[in-house]
């Protein structure tokens, strides 16, 4: 089986969470094939306040500056994934710290010149991420991206973890947040949604914000032939092989 987990930069911000999730992950990474992409929004908002940057966001999407950017791939590309990359090693596996800049493994273009350079992905090549799985490594992707003219895009999270996902024709995509799942309007956690069911939440206004976002990533990671997209609590001890079991656990989302 092939999975795309995606690690958000609230679980990623304290070690000891960061150091769980890498071992659970590294556990199902000996006997299936797995790619983690990460954020780290919370991190780079910390980073920027320190030196005196303000963080906009529009439609919850951060507006990138020269200034921004140059932080982005420091703090995304470099911390971040090196923090998590140790934790890995920690944990006994082999990873690999990537970008999506490496050997183009995904490229963006500018979503919105109102937000600086925000990418969108449009292509991925999943070669490089084939090559160091079939090698049992482990790759651990930050979500920045490039072009062919060495332009540098900050990506959301999630629009990376499925640029990734259709990229090397993952089974699976699971996003581990810091919520319990997807939320219906009378607040219980959905524990599966079709397509059809998810788009009237965001339609409606029940889902806004982040969860609106993953929401969207899911629709087009189905809509791409992942066969379910995972929405669950990564704080919960266990969640990936729960998960992987078939447990009921957060939401579950197909096409339909």
């Amino acid at each position: 089986m092939k999975l795309l987990i995606k690690l958000g930069g609230t679980l990623l911000d304290a070690a000891e969470s960061r150091e769980r999730l890498a071992r659970e992950i590294a556990d199902v990474a000996r006997r299936e094939q797995v790619v983690v992409v990460h954020g780290g929004g919370k991190q780079m908002t910390r980073f920027l306040d320190e030196r005196g940057v303000e963080s906009r966001f529009v439609n919850g999407l951060r507006v990138t500056t020269d200034e921004v950017i140059d932080a982005v791939v420091k703090v995304f590309a470099g911390s971040v994934n090196a923090q998590l990359v140790s934790s890995f090693r920690a944990a006994g596996a082999r990873p690999v710290g990537l970008s999506g800049l490496s050997g183009g493994l995904v490229d963006a273009v500018q979503l919105d010149p109102a937000l600086g350079q925000v990418g969108k992905p449009v292509t991925s090549d999943g070669r490089l991420l084939a090559l160091l799985l079939s090698n049992s490594y482990l790759p651990v992707v930050a979500c920045v991206a490039g072009d062919a003219q060495g332009s540098i895009f900050n990506v959301n999270g999630d629009q990376m973890a499925v640029a990734c996902a259709q990229g090397y024709h993952a089974d699976r995509l699971i996003f581990l947040t810091d919520v319990e799942g997807v939320r219906d309007a009378q607040g219980k956690t959905c524990a599966q949604l079709t397509v059809a069911e998810a788009l009237h939440l965001v339609s409606s206004g029940v889902a806004t914000g982040g969860m609106q976002a993953k929401i969207e990533a899911a629709v087009t990671a189905l809509r791409q032939g992942v066969a379910e997209v995972l929405i669950a609590p990564g704080a919960h001890p266990g969640v990936v092989e729960a998960l992987l079991s078939g447990a009921q656990m957060g939401t579950r989302c197909i096409l339909g």
